[in-house]
C-alpha cells in the first residue's frame, strides 16, 4: 500500500552543471525537493517507485538504469539508485523526467528497493488510475515519486508561450497537489494539460490512483515559475504506522 509520496518537477536545470549560471537561482527549488525526499524516506518504504513521462511507450527501469544530460552539452551521467544497482556501463536510457529524478535521489544515501516507470504523455486518466492502483499493491510499504512540471505556458517567453487560462488552470492543479486532492487530480483533462503544456499530468494521475482510498496530508514545499513553467514540490504523508 502507498505510505508516502513526493511530487517533484523535472527541469534538467535542477542539475547545477546544466543550469550553469542559474544554478544559485534554483537552489531553493533543489532544497525543497530534498526536503520532500527526506519526508518520503522517513516513512520507511520498502519499495520506492519513480514515475515520469516519456514520448515513447511505457517502460520499466531497474535500479542502476542510466541517464545522461549530454543533450545539454554537459558530461553528466546518473544512475537510478537502489539495492542491487549494477556497475555496468550500458548506454543511457532513462527519459529526461526520470534522469532528473535519479539525480535528485542521488543526493541522498541509503536507498533500498527502487525502480522507475516511464509512462507515455498520452496515458489516459483511466489507464493512469489503474496503473497507480497496481503499483500501490506491489509491496506492503510503497512510496511514489511523481516527476512532473506544471504548465509551461505561463509567460510569453515560456516554452509553450503564453496561453489564456493557463495560470488559472495551474493554480487549481497546484492547490490539488498541495492538498492531496485526489478527485481533482484524477479528473484532469488530458486535452487541457496538452493545451497548457503540463508534462506532469500522467504522473500526477498515476499517483492519485495509487493514493485512492487513503487519508492524506499534503504539504506544499515550493511553487515557482521562474521561466514561465510551473515547478511544484509537494509532500504527501499518510496516517502514522
Amino acid at each position: 500500500m502507498l505510505v508516502s509520496a513526493a511530487v517533484l518537477p523535472h527541469p534538467p536545470v535542477l542539475v547545477p552543471e546544466v543550469a550553469a549560471g542559474a544554478a544559485d537561482e534554483l537552489a531553493p527549488l533543489r532544497e525543497a525537493c530534498a526536503k520532500a525526499l527526506e519526508v518520503l524516506r522517513a516513512a520507511a518504504p520498502d519499495l520506492v517507485i519513480v514515475v515520469g513521462s516519456t514520448d515513447a511507450t511505457r517502460q520499466t527501469f531497474p535500479a542502476g538504469a542510466s541517464g545522461s544530460f549530454a543533450g545539454f552539452e554537459v558530461p553528466v551521467r546518473v544512475r537510478l539508485p537502489g539495492a542491487g544497482e549494477p556497475a555496468g556501463a550500458e548506454e543511457p536510457s532513462l527519459p529526461a523526467s526520470l534522469a532528473v529524478g535519479a539525480w535528485l535521489m542521488s543526493q541522498h544515501q541509503g536507498w533500498h528497493e527502487v525502480r522507475a516507470e516511464a509512462v507515455p504523455h498520452d496515458l489516459t486518466p483511466e489507464e493512469a488510475a489503474e496503473l497507480g492502483r497496481q503499483l500501490a499493491l506491489e509491496s506492503a510499504r510503497v512510496a511514489i515519486i511523481a516527476m512532473g512540471d506544471g504548465s509551461a505556458a505561463l509567460s510569453a517567453k515560456a516554452p509553450g508561450h503564453l496561453v489564456d487560462g493557463a495560470a488559472e488552470w495551474q493554480q487549481a492543479v497546484t492547490r490539488a497537489l498541495a492538498d492531496a486532492d485526489l478527485d481533482t487530480l484524477a479528473g484532469l483533462d488530458p486535452d487541457d494539460a496538452a493545451l497548457f503544456v503540463a508534462a506532469g499530468r500522467p504522473a500526477w494521475q498515476v499517483l492519485a490512483g495509487a493514493a485512492h482510498g487513503g487519508s492524506w496530508r499534503g504539504e506544499l514545499l515550493a511553487d515557482e515559475a521562474p521561466y514561465g513553467v510551473a515547478y511544484v514540490v509537494a509532500s504527501w504523508s499518510g496516517p502514522p504506522g
